[in-house]
């Protein structure tokens, strides 16, 4: 029964793998394309998290982790190697957005057509501004996204750094960290691998690319190959830390 609800759970996973998309869509106070569909994502989320907690309620008592929470602890070399990559895999695209915020080219697109795009798209006014001052929401959110990767593989994701003044010393919740890990890791991992084998197919000619908004095939590649591999390389890098906080916490611990 416990591995029948464990696939439940990953197909609920499956279902809603897109949502971090339309919470960023909304974050920046656009709308989503579908609002049926993004409540369908938010229902199949919340039912993987109430699967999995359901699956592992059913454990033996035998196999459950050791009451109390281990000391904060680095997540293993290894693991710190892929928070490295992860990062790392984000610099293009930050390059790239910060280059069309800042009024430059990239991909034979100027930052002027990048944002009357964004304009005609029906962009908020918080991001036509961001876009105005020299930033982009998406790096915004990079950033953010960086910020919780090292949050996994340092000690300062487990107790409140000094620099949190009122909340130092105290323990972080298990559940602040690894609720937008796990709904990071779920979407973008399956985006950007799903993403990397389409642009494989395109570039060796399989089948063309839509270029949508780009004036050629091979801007759109370009752009869309910067995209994807930013995403893949920083949602394995998340997959990776969320599973290493996890056992450190106290989840599925060895004894």
């Amino acid at each position: 029964m416990t591995r029948v609800l464990w696939l439940l759970c990953g197909l609920a996973g499956v279902a809603s793998w897109s949502l971090l998309m339309d919470v960023v869509t909304l974050l920046f106070g656009q709308a989503v394309d579908s609002v049926p569909d993004a409540v369908h994502k938010a229902l199949a989320a919340v039912g993987a998290l109430l699967l999995a907690g359901t699956a592992r309620a059913r454990r033996p008592l035998a196999d459950r982790p050791a009451p109390g929470r281990p000391a904060p602890s680095s997540a293993p070399a290894t693991v710190q190697l892929a928070a490295w990559a992860g990062s790392l895999a984000f610099l293009p695209y930050v390059v790239m957005k910060l280059i069309w915020a800042s009024g430059g080219s990239f991909a034979g697109v100027s930052g002027d057509e990048m944002y009357a795009s964004y304009v005609h798209n029906g962009s908020s006014g918080l991001w036509l501004a961001l876009e105005r001052w020299g930033l982009d929401g998406t790096v915004l959110l990079a950033a953010i996204g960086v910020f919780l990767l090292w949050g996994l593989v340092r000690p300062w994701g487990q107790v409140f750094p000094c620099w949190t003044l009122p909340l130092r010393g105290r323990a972080v919740p298990r559940w602040l960290p690894l609720t937008p890990a796990l709904i990071g890791a779920a979407t973008l991992v399956p985006y950007g691998l799903v993403g990397i084998g389409y642009l494989s197919l395109c570039s060796a000619g399989v089948f063309g690319i839509r270029q949508g908004e780009w004036a050629t095939p091979g801007q759109a590649l370009q752009v869309a190959w910067v995209g994807a591999c930013a995403f893949a390389g920083y949602g394995v890098a998340l997959a990776v830390a969320t599973r290493s906080y996890w056992r450190r916490t106290g989840g599925d611990r060895v004894s």
